[in-house]
């Protein structure tokens, strides 16, 4: 049997259906891509975010914005919702609706699973386009450890990794610092399987 052909939509079709739909999806290259759902530790972390970020921008010219703030890469076409973003000064919008913001300094991801790979790889290098972004975050979920990758000039990054509560990342460029102890509050971690737990022990 033949496999029905693809079906390829606008950008300004994708934006007229995703403001119309009751959940949130990316788009690429003609694709609409729907997202899935996400765990209380994920939930929990990006909220924490928006809370540490939202009290240190207050009183100036910067915005935070949560995962349903859509984020366009102009110069690829990629249309996401990244977990948390930042910008300050001008904010820069893809049209009159201002629900899709194209000049974020900050961009923060939480690791999932399913998104990993994503995140870290093809996605970062869309991210990577965006001539406005100065730090890319990715947080795991499953273990304190927060990678932050700085802009250091048009292809290279430098990447520090911080995995101790009293550890801080540092945002030279909105002017801010996110202590571990207050991104994973109330973040309850499993415990390590008896394989993982012998393999500590031994280490």
């Amino acid at each position: 049997m033949a496999s029905l052909p693809a079906v390829y939509y606008t950008p300004e079709q994708y934006l007229e259906l995703e403001r119309s739909a009751d959940h949130k999806s990316e788009y690429y290259s003609g694709q609409i891509f729907s997202m899935a759902g996400a765990s209380e530790a994920h939930n929990i972390i990006t909220v924490n975010l928006s809370r540490e970020l939202s009290l240190q921008l207050r009183g100036r010219p910067c915005r935070t914005y949560s995962g349903d703030m859509r984020i366009r890469v102009s110069a690829t076409g990629l249309y996401t919702y990244p977990d948390n973003a930042a910008v300050c000064g001008e904010r820069k919008f893809d049209d009159k609706h201002t629900d899709t913001l194209t000049n974020p300094n900050v961009i923060i991801e939480v690791l999932s699973p399913s998104t990993e790979l994503y995140d870290r790889g093809e996605k970062f290098a869309h991210y990577r386009r965006l001539p406005s972004l100065t730090d890319y975050i990715l947080i795991s979920q499953d273990k304190m450890r927060i990678e932050h990758y700085t802009r250091q000039d048009e292809t290279h990054w430098l990447l520090t990794e911080a995995t101790e509560p009293q550890d801080e990342i540092v945002l030279r460029s909105i002017e801010c610092r996110l202590a571990l102890s207050s991104v994973y509050e109330n973040v309850e971690f499993a415990a390590p399987s008896p394989i993982n737990a012998d393999v500590t022990a031994r280490s």
